[in-house]
């Protein structure tokens, strides 16, 4: 009867280590999880800079194009 009792708290010591274990790896699978959601947010934030930049860019192209027509209606002798 004590072998018994003796195995039995160890399957009990093998159950709470595994318990344990599950609640670390959970633990760890939802720090996973948010850094995913992260680096999602940060792409999506990233994406719009590139369109803003590129909008930017498109304005300062054309402003520098009208502003060298301004320019080149002026004449310099010499």
């Amino acid at each position: 009867m004590s072998k018994i009792v003796s195995l039995v708290g160890q399957v009990t010591a093998t159950i709470y280590d595994i318990s344990k274990s599950a609640d670390r790896q959970g633990g760890g699978i939802h720090a996973v999880g948010v850094a995913i959601g992260d680096l999602d947010r940060m792409t999506q934030q990233n994406a719009a800079m590139v369109e803003q930049s590129a909008a930017a860019s498109e304005a300062l192209r054309s402003q520098s194009q009208r502003l060298s027509q301004l320019v080149g209606a002026f004449k310099l002798e010499g």
